[in-house]
């Protein structure tokens, strides 16, 4: 099931475009309802005609519940149209398809992440669900990894056997062996395959198996559980992640490890408790948007700071730290030449910016002593309206603030 942001599901009346089993509605009810943090997510209210309902909020993603119900949440990104079936374009994109082809870009340029590898060219045209786009590329990932050569360690090993190997352990041996003459208790080392970076690969694998509905997914994992056959899982993931050790021999595990880490501690992006969800991954859509402005005036070739440090309200006392979204300096000098805020909301007439927006960059001009300043909201398909500001302050000097609009459809 799709869904866009602020979109309804619901369960009583069958006839309706995003309508859910009662059952997976309450399981997803539970689920906003155990604590504050899932409650960003999604929105129990009520809607006339209609009773209970659950609201989507400007979190995109995917939820898949433990009945096998997937909802995939897309970017309500106004100004996309279907495209029209012509000789030129016999396999036309739908809005859904450009929303997740536009989702997918922003989150390649995310920091930290696994996406930024992303190879969009393959899922421009795809009908795949988002969970499988994900899985696929993870385990496009992992193909490179493997077909580099997964790396073996010295592993120490401890065991009562026939033969003396390794080092004699006295007190295992007193322990165990009083009686055994003919036994040695001892620790010694292999250099094999079954190290921790690998279990946690293997651990993945076998997850995303029971996750993944796409034959092709499922027949690639089974070929890749092939390769690490001899070795374990991971009984203890978080502790086995404290574990890992990205060295420069290790550098080529990077990725695959972003995405183990994505898929196996889900709370990397979008923190939530309980066992009803089976699986969430979740992004912000503020986040997203403010970092695909700001990649996108990187390579414009912008000298680019996001989420700026240093300036406070109170100096003196460096209390109430400012965080602009984006800060434009000039190369040569190193000074401040743009102060930039992203707000990921629709803007169709002037009443829909926010007081506390305007305040918020007036307050960015006074401290970084900068006059150029920038609201920047998403271009959707209404006749927006062009707006210029000027702040004057006590020294009667201006700062100048003007409203931009940046067309996704267009990037």
């Amino acid at each position: 099931m799709i869904i866009k942001e602020f979109e309804y599901l619901q369960y009583r009346d069958k006839n309706q475009l995003h309508y859910i089993e009662e059952k997976t509605f309450e399981v997803l009810e539970k689920f906003i309802l155990e604590n504050e943090e899932t409650a960003q997510y999604l929105k129990i209210t009520t809607k006339k005609g209609h009773g209970k309902v659950l609201q989507a909020q400007n979190y995109v993603g995917v939820i898949q519940t433990k009945d096998g119900t997937t909802i995939e949440i897309l970017p309500k990104i106004s100004n996309l149209k279907d495209d029209v079936k012509t000789e030129d374009n016999p396999k036309p994109k739908t809005k859904e398809q450009k929303s997740k082809e536009i989702l997918i870009k922003m989150l390649k340029t995310l920091k930290n992440s696994p996406f930024k590898n992303f190879n969009v060219a393959n899922v421009q045209s795809s009908k795949m669900p988002l969970l499988e786009i994900f899985i696929s590329m993870f385990l496009e990932e992992l193909s490179k990894l493997i077909k580099r050569g997964i790396k073996s360690d010295y592993i120490t090993q401890e065991e009562n056997l026939k033969f003396l190997k390794g080092k004699l352990l006295i007190g295992e041996q007193i322990k165990h062996n009083t009686i055994h003459k003919e036994r040695f208790f001892v620790q010694y080392q292999e250099f094999r395959s079954d190290r921790v970076e690998n279990r946690l690969i293997k651990t993945t694998l076998q997850y995303l198996y029971k996750k993944s509905k796409s034959n092709k997914n499922q027949q690639r994992i089974r070929e890749f559980l092939f390769v690490f056959d001899e070795i374990e899982i991971s009984y203890d993931i978080k502790n086995d992640f404290s574990k890992v050790k990205l060295n420069r021999q290790m550098k080529d595990y990077e990725q695959v490890l972003l995405w183990c880490k994505t898929f196996l501690l889900e709370n990397s992006f979008s923190p939530y408790k309980g066992n009803d969800v089976a699986f969430a991954l979740l992004f912000d859509m503020n986040l997203l948007f403010e970092s695909y402005v700001g990649d996108y005036l990187k390579k414009k070739g912008f000298d680019v700071s996001l989420q700026d440090t240093g300036k406070y309200l109170v100096e003196s006392h460096n209390k109430f730290a400012l965080r602009p979204d984006i800060v434009i300096n000039r190369k040569t000098e190193g000074k401040t030449v743009i102060i930039a805020d992203t707000k990921w909301k629709n803007i169709t007439e002037e009443k829909d910016i926010s007081q506390a927006d305007m305040y918020q960059l007036f307050a960015y001009g006074k401290k970084y002593n900068n006059n150029q300043l920038y609201l920047i909201y998403p271009k959707n398909d209404k006749n927006q309206p062009k707006l210029k500001y000027n702040y004057c302050n006590q020294s009667n000097s201006k700062l100048n603030l003007k409203v931009l609009y940046f067309d996704l459809a267009k990037r």
